[in-house]
Formats: structure tokens, C-alpha cells, sequence
């Protein structure tokens, strides 16, 4: 039979990888169980049935659970597939990675364009980190893609705030000190102070996920020193010690 070996063929002896798995149609589910089950198949427009001896690793962001129940994703397929589950907690729920990932993807992105790898200035950084990411680490990748595409030309070693889409500018914009931080100069120092730290906490926390080691890493605190802070400010419920 001459027929161009397929992806499984191509993967015999290694590893596959099936992204996003829950979108597949429920036909194709039946063809991967089928594979699975017997480590076999026919080619399509062929009558030799090819062996194959496939690691299969997959993922998918929704709740295969709740795909199960809707009846969009084949039950036994899950148990096949859900042997050595991992779970990778969310974007905004390991804010702590975004630096690193960011170089990563700085780095892979700047090579591709062969340009050198760009810095980011520690304001970006605090505002990628202080996003919500609804879109996960994919949303991440594009973001700095394409801010690498669309930097001038005279500003693309070095990512500034004013750089980033809007969609995470406005999100600053929306976290930043509200009006009565803004109006600090009409009321007396104690008060001005306080009203400062409370937002310069608040954000800080945020971006390290609630984590009060981390922040007070950052900011030059003790830890005991900046849950008491914390505490002071109402950004901590004194009975159950969890930021607000």
C-alpha cells in the first residue's frame, strides 16, 4: 500500500499527544478508543491492519465530567485516557509563573523573528501578572506574540506597559487606587497612608495569587509583619486568616 503514514504510524514506539480533546466529535472518540483498545488499525483507503505501540498523553481545559453528563464525550473514552490524571491549577490561580513563562515565550517568539530577546520593564510584569487571564496560558502566548509583532521598531528590546493590549491595560486601569486614593492630597497624612497601602497591598496580593510569603518577599516585609498589616487594613478576615 502506498499511503502516507499517519500521525499514529509516525508516533509508533513514542508518544501522542491529543490536545483538546474534549472537542473532538463523538466519531472520532469512537476511532481513538478503538486504537487504544486494540493498538490497531486500518488506514483509510487501506485494507492492512497496522499495528502500533502508542503512549497517548491528552488535555483539555473543560470538565470532562460535565462533557460525560451533556453526553459530548464518551465515558469510556475518559476512563481509557484518565490513567495518570495531572491537573495544572489556572493561570491566575499561579501568578507566580508569569514572569518565567513570559521570558519563555519572549525568548521563543524573539528567535523565531530572529531579533534579540527583548527585557520587560517590572511595571508590564506587575500588570500581566494582576490580569486575569480568562484565556490561560494560550491567551498569555498570543498576548506576548503579538506584542512583539506589533512593537516599533526602535522599542522592541524593551516591553513597556504603554506596549501591552488593551485588554490588560484596562484591567490595570480598573485595579488601580480608586477615587478616594486619587484625592490623597485632600486629607491628612495618617489617613493618605493608609489609604495608599491599603490599595498598594491589595493589588500586590493579587498578583501573588493571596500567597502572603511571596508578597512579602517582594514588597521588603516579614512575613508576621505584613499579615499584621494586613490585618490592620481589613484585607484579612482575623478569624480565618485569608486575604480578602
Amino acid at each position: 500500500e502506498l499511503l502516507r503514514p499517519g500521525l499514529l504510524e509516525q508516533a509508533h514506539g513514542g508518544t501522542l499527544f491529543l490536545d483538546e480533546i474534549a472537542d473532538m466529535p463523538l466519531t472520532t472518540q469512537a476511532k481513538i478508543l478503538r486504537v487504544l483498545t486494540e493498538q490497531a488499525f486500518n488506514r483509510v483507503g487501506g485494507q492492512r491492519i497496522v499495528k502500533v505501540d502508542v503512549r497517548v498523553v491528552s488535555a483539555t481545559a473543560r470538565n470532562l465530567a460535565d462533557e460525560i453528563e451533556a453526553g459530548r464525550f464518551r465515558e469510556d473514552l475518559y476512563y481509557r485516557l484518565n490513567v495518570v490524571p495531572v491537573h495544572i491549577p489556572a493561570l491566575n490561580e499561579r501568578r507566580e509563573d508569569i514572569p518565567a513563562l513570559v521570558e519563555h515565550f519572549l525568548a521563543r517568539f524573539a528567535s523565531e523573528r530572529r531579533v534579540p530577546t527583548p527585557m520587560v520593564t517590572d511595571d508590564a510584569v506587575g500588570a500581566l501578572q494582576t490580569y486575569d487571564w480568562p484565556g490561560n496560558v494560550r491567551q498569555l502566548r498570543n498576548i506576548v506574540e503579538r506584542t512583539i509583532i506589533l512593537a516599533p521598531g526602535d522599542r522592541i528590546g524593551r516591553i513597556e506597559l504603554d506596549m501591552l493590549p488593551p485588554e490588560v491595560l484596562n484591567d490595570q486601569a480598573r485595579l488601580a487606587p480608586g477615587e478616594a486614593a486619587r484625592s490623597i492630597m485632600g486629607t491628612p497624612l495618617r489617613e493618605a497612608r493608609e489609604t495608599f497601602e491599603r490599595e498598594y497591598l491589595r493589588v500586590q496580593i493579587r498578583r501573588f495569587s493571596g500567597n502572603i510569603s511571596r508578597t512579602a518577599s517582594f514588597i521588603g516585609m516579614e512575613r508576621s509583619a505584613l499579615h499584621r498589616k494586613l490585618k490592620t487594613l481589613g484585607l484579612v478576615d482575623p478569624r480565618e486568616d485569608e486575604v480578602e
